[in-house]
């Protein structure tokens, strides 16, 4: 009983939550005009997370993530501003998110300096940088291009659903093609496999010829990278971008991949569990907002989630 409740107990929680929005929001919470919206507000948690889940295999983890997303979106925003288009700012984005994923991995593959501390500090870095090339103020209005902000408006249309006037956000879509990317990657590559020999023993890894430091240095760059998506669909979301914009992804997503790992039969990352973690996570967002709780009660309960799910998985592991 026990063991079932360890691998299933998530899923169970899951439901548990959308039964209970679902009656105290009768005719508004599972409508598909919410439920469509539910996937767009997810959208980045999402993204941020499955990228997480790359470093997370291997027992790392990297909590510059939020400030990656703000430095990236504020970069964009800024070269937007003066005049460069859309592609370039994208481009930029991107790149410093690489570029940032790239010094996580150098920090803790080659110098040897404990995740926690490498990427405490470059979190700081990030987030200050963000703030040098903003001013730190807020970059919005006639600053940030039509098309760029345009993009989380729009999606496919669901009229051959019967869905009038209801369409798929092109946000959403992005966080399924990086979720399908990251699931393969992982589950179905040599190189998801060596991650998680990493993750399993790192000693024995090496030894077994695994190429321990680039493989680690490369799931920096796949999670910092990650991370700077985010921050572009955050900001054209919002059609703004600011330095503290993305500061509440980090512990999210950090939650959510520990919520997926509570079904694994041995409390390993994988990210369709992940999904699991961030839809438990958005659905409580999304039905909260709706019956005007307020945010401080939102944050105790992902609290006491994530708690009740990791001792409930830890004791089934003991029985």
């Amino acid at each position: 009983m026990i063991a079932y409740l360890r691998q299933f107990g998530t899923l169970l929680g899951l439901l548990v939550i959308v039964v209970f929005f679902a009656v105290q929001l009768p005719g508004t919470f599972l409508t598909a005009r919410n439920l469509i919206n539910v996937s767009q507000q997810i959208s980045m948690l999402a993204v941020v997370a499955f990228a997480m889940t790359v470093v997370m295999v291997m027992n790392d983890f990297d909590l510059s993530v939020g400030s990656t997303a703000s430095l990236a979106g504020v970069l964009a925003a800024v070269l937007f501003a003066q005049g460069f288009p859309v592609w370039v700012g994208v481009s930029a984005a991107l790149g410093i998110g690489l570029v940032g994923g790239v010094l996580n991995g150098v920090l803790v593959a080659y110098l040897g300096i404990l995740p926690f501390v490498a990427t405490l500090g470059t979190l700081t870095v990030f987030s200050g940088f963000a703030f040098f090339i903003s001013g730190g103020a807020t970059i919005f209005g006639r600053d940030i291009p039509k098309p760029f902000a345009d993009f989380s408006r729009q999606g496919i249309p669901l009229d051959w659903l019967g869905l009038a006037e209801v369409k798929l956000p092109y946000l959403s879509l992005v966080a399924v093609l990086v979720l399908l990317i990251v699931w393969v990657l992982l589950e179905h590559t040599s190189y998801g496999r060596r991650l998680y020999a990493i993750g399993g023993n790192i000693e024995a890894a090496h030894l077994a010829g695994v190429r321990v430091r680039r493989l680690r240095l490369s799931a920096f760059a796949v999670t910092g990278f990650g991370a700077a998506v985010a921050g572009l669909m955050y900001a054209s979301r919002v059609a703004s971008a600011n330095p503290t914009q993305g500061a509440g992804l980090m512990l999210d997503a950090i939650a959510a991949v520990f919520l997926g790992m509570t079904m694994g039969k041995e409390g390993e990352p994988r990210v369709l569990a992940t999904l699991v973690g961030v839809l438990i996570l958005g659905i409580l967002d999304n039905g909260l907002t709706q019956m005007q709780v307020d945010s401080y009660v939102r944050e105790m309960l992902v609290g006491t989630i994530v708690i009740a799910a990791v001792a409930t998985s830890s004791l089934g592991r003991r029985g």
